[in-house]
């Protein structure tokens, strides 16, 4: 065959750079969103942060639309005694300043978190304090670097014994004598190898605080040491047989027990707080409900009126360059404005469709999936599924994910429909009220809801059950 060139005419999709722009920014969470501003702040000199006025958006309109100084840098500077200028500004702003020059790094020490002790070293400040031995010291010290962040020793003596060099002569005697020192440390239960063992701990370093017969503590004592697996799984038959207590002594053992932490390291354990930022805030105003955007939330750009000039010359060596920045800046402007209003008008349609949620709580949300808003508004799908992810609401009721509003439908017997998130909360109603002597199996549960006209499954309430992490009903079963 010989080569041959063709003509082939063919019609495709191209997505331009500022629509990919767009996509991106839209399925960004706040918090992302800043991150990706500070990018581009660093990376485009004609793109900066506003810190003054800004239009109803909270961004700053385009370069041309502002009252510049004849020096091309903005002058948005607002006086203190001009009480119109102020009163337009947010009160943190608007505000006069009443505090002492230099303070701001104090303020940052007063603010910052506390340097909290790690578990390892609480319980090596402790064996500081103790008349040990060189070498039972180093032993005990060996241990709690083994230790986990709950205070378990979770290798066994054996194991670290092997790990040990040769020239270490260490048995596994002297770590046994070394793990009992590191048992009457504080916490109580930690160095414990199993949950059993580390309530025991604290059931005996209860019974040195409070001598006496302590009947419940012995009992419990037996329980931990015994029988924790019956317990756990409220086989309570077996337990009175086994330990012949009555309904009383079980009760009060299980009530020690209960009081106990099983993780006696967790409070050295450093949590780190997550926060959420709501994208929208919705109140009632005049009886009806509104979405308004987070301002605090929103980023306040502009185009920097010098570049913009420049820019706007005839284009001679790096000319071309400044213009790109210059048509990225606005392209970034704009899409942010367009991230925000879409975000706007796909909340504004959930809280029109779940006013009942506000009004009385998670019973009385309703069924709704994405087309449904998507249909609304005219966009794609895909669109909503990107404005409902990692944005987040501020209701009266509490701040919600805008994925949360939405859900699959159950049927009812007069031909309706109920949301999923309206019958997890009915199982946690009932649930909550059942009697804790004889719980309600799920089959209980949804005959309870047919009763109510919601037809639902067994294995439907087991599956929300879950996730709303309930246990079992076993599991649940009280004296």
């Amino acid at each position: 065959m010989k080569p041959t060139l063709q003509f082939r005419l063919s019609q495709h999709l191209t997505l331009t750079p500022q629509l990919q722009q767009s996509i991106r920014l839209l399925q960004l969470s706040t918090v992302e969103l800043n991150q990706e501003i500070e990018r581009l702040l660093m990376e485009n000199p004609v793109l900066e942060r506003e810190d003054g006025e800004t239009d109803a958006a909270g961004l700053a309109a385009p370069a041309g639309t502002r009252d510049e100084s004849p020096s091309g840098t903005s002058s948005d500077e607002v006086p203190e005694d001009n009480p119109e200028r102020n009163e337009e500004l947010p009160a943190d702003i608007a505000a006069p300043w009443r505090g002492v020059e230099d303070s701001g790094a104090d303020d940052d020490r007063n603010h910052a978190a506390p340097d909290l002790p790690t578990l390892r070293d609480h319980l090596n400040g402790e064996l500081a304090l103790t008349n040990l031995g060189a070498r039972d010291r180093a032993l005990v010290g060996l241990l709690i670097d083994a230790l986990n962040e709950d205070g378990y020793l979770t290798q066994s003596l054996e194991d670290i014994a092997a790990l040990m060099s040769a020239e270490a002569d260490v048995n596994v005697d002297e770590l046994a004598i070394a793990l009992r020192h590191l048992q009457n440390f504080e916490p109580a239960g930690v160095g414990a190898r199993t949950p059993g063992e580390c309530l025991a701990l604290q059931i005996r370093a209860l019974r040195e605080e409070e001598p006496g017969p302590g009947a419940a503590a012995d009992l419990a004592l037996r329980i931990c040491e015994q029988h924790l697996d019956l317990l756990a799984s409220r086989d309570y038959v077996r337990l009175k047989s086994l330990t012949g207590a009555d309904d009383a002594a079980l009760r009060a053992a299980q009530s020690l027990i209960r009081s106990l932490s099983p993780r006696p390291g967790a409070a050295f354990a450093k949590i780190e707080a997550r926060y959420v930022i709501p994208d929208v805030v919705v109140r009632k105003t005049k009886g009806v409900w509104r979405a308004s955007l987070n301002q605090e939330a929103m980023p306040r750009l502009r185009v920097n009126r010098l570049y913009a000039e420049l820019a706007a010359r005839p284009r001679g060596r790096g000319g071309n360059a400044l213009a790109t920045q210059l048509q990225e800046a606005r392209w970034l402007i704009k899409n942010v404005l367009q991230r925000f209003d879409t975000i706007l008008r796909v909340s504004q349609a959930i809280i029109d469709r779940q006013r009942n949620f506000l009004e009385h709580g998670e019973v009385a949300m309703r069924p709704m999936v994405l087309r449904e808003i998507a249909d609304v508004l005219g966009v794609h799908e895909s669109t909503v599924s990107r404005v409902t992810t990692q944005k987040y609401m501020a209701t009266p009721r509490g701040t919600y994910e805008l994925k949360y509003f939405f859900g699959s439908h159950v049927a009812t017997d007069t031909g309706g429909a109920a949301s999923s998130t309206a019958i997890r909360a009915l199982i946690k109603q009932l649930v909550a009220a059942e009697n804790t002597s004889a719980p309600l199996s799920d089959s209980r549960i949804a005959q309870i809801l047919v009763e109510q006209g919601i037809v639902v499954a067994r294995r439907t309430i087991a599956k929300y059950r879950e996730a709303l992490q309930i246990p079992p009903v076993n599991q649940r079963k009280s004296l």
